[in-house]
């Protein structure tokens, strides 16, 4: 399963997951990588948070790495663990050990390549960290891939599912050209396309999302529940206005159709780059959005 880290789970983060064989990796990494690396902030909160309870981990395994770009900073931030990321798209993880030389991690990073969450059996040892971040989702059954997850842990080790949160904003509610309140709208259009995402999935199983007792079903000891802030406000950089772009685009090409026809004229209108009027140009153009982290851990 490859995984995005870097997300708005319902958006261009996560559509390279829905059909593996029609989307080209190597097309989709660069969009991955720019996202994941826009998104640190919020990442070293959460690993922060999380070296407050899960003290020298000899293992942390990134199942649903994408790029490995989250891999690499959990290297940074555990300097004594051994990392390993896990995914399903090779040329992703070719990516990821690409990253982990330059950034000089490459002796104690390595990389797993197949579907979650059998390939986590190939793993030499159990993991004092196993961190997914919107991957899970994108497995049929959800609560049978926990007790997968939590299978390969150490007693005592945790468990990390980032999952939900607050969708991303991008632009004030009225923006001046046609109706206010589009993004709102547009959360509305995801939230059926991602109920349609899980139901096409093979073995989809309709599961309460309520993570805490989910976990807690996995034979874990729900630990925590913390929610991270990624907040750029305006006027944006160059980095975080394309990848506002690069969403907003990804966005209409898989839910346009479903729009009405002024909202969808609005959508076009923001995502040229020759209109003034859209996010290539606009000044009020941010970045804002949550990111919810659940722990279990395994008892000793």
């Amino acid at each position: 399963m490859a995984h995005a880290h870097h997300h708005d789970h319902h958006a261009d983060d996560h559509a390279h997951h829905h059909d593996h064989t029609a989307l080209d990796w190597a097309a989709m990494a660069p969009l991955l990588e720019a996202q994941a690396e826009l998104f640190t902030p919020l990442y070293a909160q959460a690993m922060a948070w999380l070296a407050a309870d899960v003290t020298d981990p000899g293992l942390i395994v990134d199942a649903g790495s994408g790029p490995g770009v989250v891999s690499c900073l959990f290297a940074d931030a555990f300097p004594g663990a051994r990392v390993v990321a896990a995914d399903g798209a090779g040329p992703l993880l070719e990516r990821a050990r690409d990253r982990a030389a330059r950034l000089g991690v490459a002796d104690r990073f390595g990389t797993l390549t197949g579907d979650l969450p059998g390939v986590l059996g190939e793993l030499d040892y159990p993991a004092d960290l196993l961190w997914a971040s919107q991957s899970l989702h994108h497995l049929g059954d959800q609560r049978a891939a926990l007790a997968a997850f939590a299978g390969h842990l150490a007693p005592g080790g945790t468990l990390a599912i980032l999952e939900g949160g607050l969708p991303a904003r991008f632009l004030p509610r009225d923006i001046g050209i046609g109706r206010p309140g589009l993004q709102a709208r547009l959360h509305a259009v995801e939230e059926d396309a991602f109920t349609a995402m899980r139901e096409s999935l093979p073995g989809s199983v309709a599961e309460t999302e309520d993570w805490p007792a989910l976990l807690t079903a996995a034979g874990l000891k729900h630990t925590g529940t913390r929610s991270f802030l990624l907040d750029l406000p305006a006027p944006l950089p160059d980095e975080a206005r394309a990848y506002v772009a690069a969403s907003l685009s990804r966005l209409r090409d898989r839910v346009g159709d479903a729009l009405d026809p002024v909202d969808r004229a609005t959508l076009d209108r923001l995502v040229d780059p020759d209109d003034e009027a859209g996010v290539h140009h606009r000044q009020d153009v941010f970045v804002l959005l949550a990111h919810t982290v659940y722990t279990a851990v395994r008892p000793a």
